[in-house]
């Protein structure tokens, strides 16, 4: 199976193991085989939100916190940033998010409900540079064909990066998605209720130019 990270090396804290240990049973969602019932995973019809790659998951919390109203999934393979998001959630008294541990674009194929999700975030994916490896990319077909299917009628696919190639062929590749359609002409502006991740202050620091797009499912 091809896959579109990598496992990086990273600090597992003595906090995040803790919050771990302690909350993924609460939280986390084992993958299976099979489709989701995300009425029973929440406990509540709201929409519900995919974030696939949520990193350090601070973001994914902060945008939790301030839509109550709302339901987020996210989908993560490492392992610290799963600790350090079960970490906010309880910091913060978090009801809304649960978490897949495994990789998206096997996951969301399996495991999400067609018509099912008001929203798909994608905050700077893996931007595999080398052209050689750029078939691993996420925001590619016919991964983007697999996550329309998956939005509803309204819903919105939202993805920003600081790697221009990624976001020239992310934004082809969007376009070309027969179920989606640009919102804006071209690139998005920015989403002012999207909080600036700390990956992101990094770019801005040596002006990386950050693109977002923006795109809605065809009723």
């Amino acid at each position: 199976m091809l896959k579109s990270y990598v496992i990086r090396s990273g600090h597992f804290t003595d906090a995040q193991k803790k919050a771990y240990a302690s909350l993924a049973e609460n939280y986390v969602i084992p993958f299976a085989e099979e489709k989701l019932d995300l009425k029973k995973n929440f406990a509540n019809t709201r929409n519900v939100t995919l974030e696939i790659g949520f990193g350090m998951g601070v973001t994914t919390a902060e945008i939790a916190q301030a839509n109550p109203d709302k339901n987020y999934i996210g989908m993560e393979v490492h392992r610290p940033g799963i600790g350090r998001l079960l970490w906010e959630i309880e910091k913060r008294s978090l009801s809304n998010i649960r978490i897949i541990e495994y990789d998206a674009v096997y996951a969301v194929e399996k495991m999400i409900p067609d018509a099912s999700l008001e929203a798909v975030h994608i905050f700077f994916p893996d931007p595999w540079p080398k052209k050689r490896h750029r078939k691993r990319r996420l925001v590619q077909r016919p991964f983007t064909e697999t996550l329309a299917k998956c939005l509803k009628p309204g819903g919105y696919l939202y993805m920003v990066t600081d790697w221009e190639d990624y976001a020239l062929h992310a934004l082809e590749e969007l376009n070309a998605t027969a179920s989606l359609k640009n919102a804006y002409e071209s690139f998005a502006p920015p989403q002012k209720w999207r909080p600036v991740t700390k990956f992101e202050q990094k770019g801005l620091t040596k002006e990386h130019v950050i693109r977002e797009l923006y795109f809605t499912k065809l009723r």
